[in-house]
């Protein structure tokens, strides 16, 4: 058995590219909305990228297989969904909530300059964001086994005979 490839996508600094949107949610009080929009746009492209890789890997280890498509397809839609679950759409309604809820708060409890807000919101975001992964992380995990993995099982298996 050979070496097993690393994970670029996982294993390496190219996995903090998820994070880019949470990053971009946690600079929107301070940056043109076009910016926070193209952090969404880092994001996805990572989310797309991974997931092609995990086809991509799914048809070199099952070659012979003959449900190597439906295992390469499984793959794909289990990585592009939960990542785009966990890495783009919560993480970033997280992040944007936490960020309007808190400027409204400190308008409201404080009398700080709106530049001095603006900035504290920025900092509260991005410390939020290595609070919130693994919560995320694990509801994603229950909510895809309990509804898409069903239709398919375990990630790269293909669907069970019904």
């Amino acid at each position: 058995m050979g070496a097993v490839e690393p994970d670029l996508y996982r294993d390496t600094w190219v996995r903090y590219l998820g994070y880019a949107n949470e990053v971009g949610e946690s600079f929107r009080p301070l940056v043109p909305v076009p910016v926070v929009w193209a952090s969404y746009g880092v994001a996805t492209a990572y989310v797309t990228a991974d997931a092609i890789d995990k086809g991509r890997r799914a048809a070199t280890a099952h070659v012979q297989d003959p449900a190597q498509a439906t295992r390469v397809g499984v793959a794909v839609v289990d990585t592009f969904v939960w990542q785009s679950l966990a890495s783009v759409a919560i993480p970033g309604f997280t992040i944007n909530r936490l960020c309007a809820a808190s400027l409204a708060l400190l308008g409201t409890l404080t009398r700080w300059p709106l530049p001095l807000r603006r900035w504290a919101t920025t900092a509260l975001g991005l410390a939020a964001i290595p609070v919130i992964i693994t919560p995320i992380d694990r509801t994603v995990d229950f909510l895809m086994d309990s509804s898409l993995r069903k239709l398919y099982g375990a990630p790269g298996e293909p669907p069970a005979p019904h």
